[in-house]
């Protein structure tokens, strides 16, 4: 890995053929969409995302995408090489994802020019064998703008207002998040908090999550698709959550949020434009154990009444 150029920011020729590599989660590729956003001015852009995500990054980012199942592939090799084969016409690739198959596609597409994140940003050093510009970005900042630092633009905005398809019936509730990627991330008292909220509650759940949200006692959301989750987001009153992806959704839609935080850090993955909105345990005790149902109901009052 030594010899390799280090350059102060990225720069891309113009109209440059750009692949943008960010598979996954939900949270993760909305943070994403302001920078690539911006880079459309620069270059004709596809993004590598998973399949569950394409509709919302054509729609929102306005660009080409390359769908992938990347867990599937072993079973399904024709898969991958038609994926690889559709990435194989670029000439510089960005990995806003830092991971090792991220990378490796990258380096499959065969791109000249392979930008990433330094030893310092990246999630899987191994990755780092993969890009040839690595660029340094400030960690202590929000995840999204660190990527505005790899991409070296200042942001843009997508198109949400074409994302949404009406879920009628769900308007003005306050929405409830019970899940989260990760079992360290739920908060533990949303029954005790829906009981307090009464028939105001709605409970939104995903593949999965249905034993999870009954639990919880208050009304549910019907089954929803990605682009029916975010109808209900965005005309609802406020939605309460741990740091998931529907909670980022539901910032980037514009709508008030609470955000309950322990094992992770809101000053990078918090609700981007709402960390005052936010219920920080990272500092403290990491644990969602310790929010306590009395000052979620005293934070969703203040959030209220702004």
């Amino acid at each position: 890995m030594s010899g390799v150029p280090v350059p102060s920011s990225l720069t891309i020729p113009h109209r440059s053929r750009l692949l943008v590599l960010r598979l996954s989660a939900l949270g993760d590729v909305i943070h994403t969409i302001p920078a690539v956003v911006s880079l459309r001015e620069r270059a004709d852009i596809t993004w590598v995302v998973e399949a569950p995500y394409r509709e919302l990054v054509e729609i929102v980012a306005g660009v080409r995408t390359i769908p992938v199942r990347m867990k599937k592939w072993k079973g399904d090799p024709r898969a991958a090489i038609d994926a690889i084969a559709a990435m194989r016409r670029v000439d510089v690739s960005i990995d806003f994802q830092g991971l090792v198959k991220s990378a490796v596609l990258g380096f499959l597409s065969g791109a000249r020019t392979r930008y990433g994140f330094d030893r310092d940003a990246i999630r899987e050093k191994p990755a780092l064998l993969f890009s040839n510009r690595r660029i340094a970005v400030d960690t202590t900042k929000h995840v999204i703008e660190q990527n505005l630092e790899l991409a070296n633009v200042e942001g843009g905005e997508g198109n949400w207002a074409d994302f949404p398809t009406p879920v009628p019936g769900t308007e003005g509730a306050i929405v409830l998040l019970p899940s989260a990627g990760k079992p360290n991330k739920i908060w533990p008292h949303f029954r005790d908090l829906a009981k307090h909220l009464g028939p105001k509650a709605l409970v939104v759940w995903g593949p999965g999550e249905r034993d999870l949200a009954d639990a919880v006692g208050a009304p549910i959301a019907p089954p929803t698709n990605l682009r029916e989750l975010a109808y209900i987001l965005q005309n609802t009153a406020v939605v309460i959550g741990g740091d998931t992806g529907p909670l980022h959704l539901a910032a980037a839609l514009g709508t008030k949020v609470v955000g309950l935080y322990g094992p992770t850090d809101p000053r990078r993955n918090g609700p981007y434009g709402q960390l005052s909105r936010v219920i920080d345990r990272f500092r403290t005790t990491k644990s969602m154990e310790s929010i306590s149902v009395e000052e979620v109901v005293k934070t969703l009052e203040r959030v209220l009444a702004e």
